[in-house]
């Protein structure tokens, strides 16, 4: 398998659950109300073990009415996540969702759609979510119960795990329970829970506990006099639910662990100095960019000047039909010159057309005039930021001659970091763009937050620790290594890789680590014996933990980045890489954006009908924000 590129991303889930007492126009169901659909019991479990979680949320409704309705079970989580499984019951019949190549989904959907069933596809998306859906005809007098489960790898960002789970079941709930159990081998450094559901609440409603220094227990559990209040008008509760954590960081080499022929490998070391940055931020000003986006980039570029350590060196350029640097060279952040640039940002203001291409290029030259001139430290990083809301409109214009272009002047001595302002951006082009010369690429979303969440970014790369990292596994020992390079190692993130134990016979697995601190080449090595499973006998409470789950995580790890490297595969490479992305996700039951989820649900005086639960791309969300595909479960199917 080729080497695979490592991305942690952040665990956001936000669950939303309900009954909706007002279905469709065109469906049979009467209008109901809200005493006759009842949510008895509503149940969120999250499980994490060594940073990767499994979540379930379980929901149990009562139709009180005389007469048949129609119940929606409504649940958000995180677009990084992957659904796993969905089942519901009704009447003592248990429907199972089947995950199908994405294809063989689409045909049984058209099937059912061409017998005139009211089938449905499932599935919209929002800033860090996405939305799951469906909806059961339910008997007079009778139960439905929903169940969702849903996994994801943890990343760390800026020191801290974060779960976040979003709840408002619209109603007051007899039997209402958030309940997250996190065990880490290496050792529960802080735990903290936050959020709009506890604000205000009794102390005793949120519970944290810790065990043995391994286990964290957190619960909330209010009871109905507890889930109103004056403002909720008998609706409920609505909010959300945060838990941060971090572990114990006691070696510098990071922990392996093992388990029924799996491995995965943390790296995260601390006590590291930092190494000096270059960075250079090429920012779009052109017409565009008009009204509350050029101002919340300039309040963000302000903050993050305030930010900007004294022994980086930093550049300003703004772009429209025209190239503007604010010097013609990177200078030392020193109070001085970050008041001046502080300046120069106040004067931003929007105008023109947009000439990517140009901008590119003459942040790449500040950056080698730098280094040729030697103005900026020896051992020094390089870091390029662009800042643009919409595709190039002037200057060169065709998207792979600007791709090819930055990767030629870049020609990997920089890394890349594309930030698409709103939906309008091109974010694929903008993601080849970054992912080619070494970055990301990230959509900042037009809210009142937009500063904000510039801001966080670079604070997630301020501080780089270790440039050209290396993770070494002896050849014959391991197999189907998940992507084992980094460009950089910054502050406050960590490293994954996973793989397969190729040798049966191997008593210890050995794991080294090279990279350029910034005075040197450092090395670290670290060690698990592989007999008797390394991190299974170290596992004394089975019931904070799930079988393989390291398998899953390395699947999981895998799928991830096999479609990160489509992005930049040639045309001849994609269709094997797709492949084998697809099977890993029909092999572990996963709702990729190359699989689907079939349920089929009963409907009184029809066959059975099937609905399909797939990933929409963020293409798919923006036509549907600006009404180019307009978005019914009961015509369109997500992806068409």
């Amino acid at each position: 398998m080729p080497a695979l590129c490592c991305a942690l991303l952040l665990l956001l889930p936000a669950l939303l659950a309900r009954a909706d007492p007002d279905p469709d126009p065109g469906t049979d169901a009467g209008q109901g109300s809200r005493s006759d659909i009842d949510i008895y019991s509503f149940l969120i479990e999250s499980r994490v073990a060594s940073r990767y979680a499994r979540t379930v949320i379980t929901s149990r409704v009562a139709n009180r009415a005389d007469r048949s309705q129609e119940i929606a079970f409504q649940v958000e989580l995180p677009k990084t996540a992957f659904i796993s499984n969905f089942s519901m019951t009704v009447q003592g019949r248990t429907y199972v969702g089947v995950v199908k190549e994405k294809e063989a989904a689409r045909q049984q959907y058209s099937e059912a759609v061409s017998r005139g069933e009211s089938a449905g596809l499932v599935g919209t998306v929002g800033r860090t979510l996405e939305e799951f859906k469906t909806s059961v005809n339910v008997a007079p007098l009778s139960k439905v119960t929903f169940e969702l489960t849903y996994e994801e790898l943890l990343k760390r960002r800026l020191g801290k795990y974060e779960l976040m789970i979003k709840a408002r079941p619209k109603q007051v709930v007899s039997n209402f329970k958030i309940d997250v159990r996190i065990y880490e081998p290496q050792g529960i450094r802080s735990v903290e829970a936050q959020g709009s559901l506890t604000s205000g609440a009794q102390p005793d409603l949120l519970q944290i506990s810790e065990s043995e220094g391994t286990v964290a227990h957190v619960e909330f559990a209010p009871t109905v006099e507890q889930q109103q209040c004056a403002d909720c008008a008998g609706s409920g509760l609505d909010g959300d639910l945060v838990i941060k954590y971090d572990v114990n960081r006691e070696l510098p080499q990071g922990v392996l662990q093992v388990q029924n022929g799996y491995f995965v490998h943390y790296f995260s070391p601390a006590n590291i100095e930092r190494i000096p940055k270059n960075v250079v931020f090429v920012i779009d000003r052109s017409g565009s960019m008009s009204g509350r986006k050029i101002v919340q980039t300039r309040e963000a570029l302000l903050k993050i000047l305030a930010d900007v350590h004294e022994d980086d060196h930093f550049g300003l350029i703004t772009f429209d039909s025209e190239v503007t640097p604010w010097k013609d060279s990177l200078v030392r952040a020193s109070g001085g010159m970050l008041e001046e640039a502080r300046g120069f940002v106040r004067q931003i203001t929007d105008r023109g057309a947009t000439d990517i291409n140009a901008a590119l290029e003459k942040g790449v030259a500040m950056l080698n005039k730098a280094k040729e001139e030697k103005t900026v430290p020896e051992g020094s990083t390089s870091i390029i930021i662009l800042l643009t809301d919409g595709d190039p409109t002037t200057g060169v214009t065709n998207l792979g001659a600007i791709q090819a272009n930055v990767k030629e002047a870049i020609q990997k001595r920089y890394t890349l970091y594309c930030l698409g302002f709103g939906f309008d951006v091109n974010l694929k082009f903008l993601e080849k763009m970054a992912l080619e010369n070494g970055g990301v690429a990230r959509r900042i979303y037009e809210d009142s937050d937009s500063d904000l969440q510039l801001q966080g970014f670079y604070e997630e790369v301020a501080t780089p620790l270790l440039v050209n990292v290396e993770m070494l596994y002896a050849h014959g020992d391991a197999a189907n290594v998940t992507q084992s390079t980094f460009d950089k190692f910054y502050n406050g993130s960590e490293i994954v890789v996973a793989g397969r134990i190729s040798d049966n016979s191997l008593e210890v697995l050995t794991a080294e680590v090279k990279a350029q601190s910034k005075d040197s080449i450092v090395t670290y090595q670290a060690q698990i014996p592989v007999a008797g499973e390394g991190v299974g006998k170290d596992f004394p409470k089975a019931e904070y933990i799930y079988g393989e789950y390291i398998e899953r995580l390395w699947a999981y790890l895998t799928v991830q980045q096999l479609l990160e490297q489509e992005v930049l595969a040639s045309d001849s490479d994609k269709p094997e890489i797709r492949q084998c992305a697809q099977n890993l996700s029909l092999q572990y039951n996963f709702v990729t954006p190359l699989t689907s989820m079939v349920v089929t649900r009963p409907e009184e005086g029809q066959s059975s009908v099937p609905q399909v639960a797939e990933k929409p791309s963020e293409e798919q969300a923006q036509n549907r924000r600006h009404g180019t595909r307009r978005y019914h479960t009961q015509n369109h199917p997500i992806g068409e």
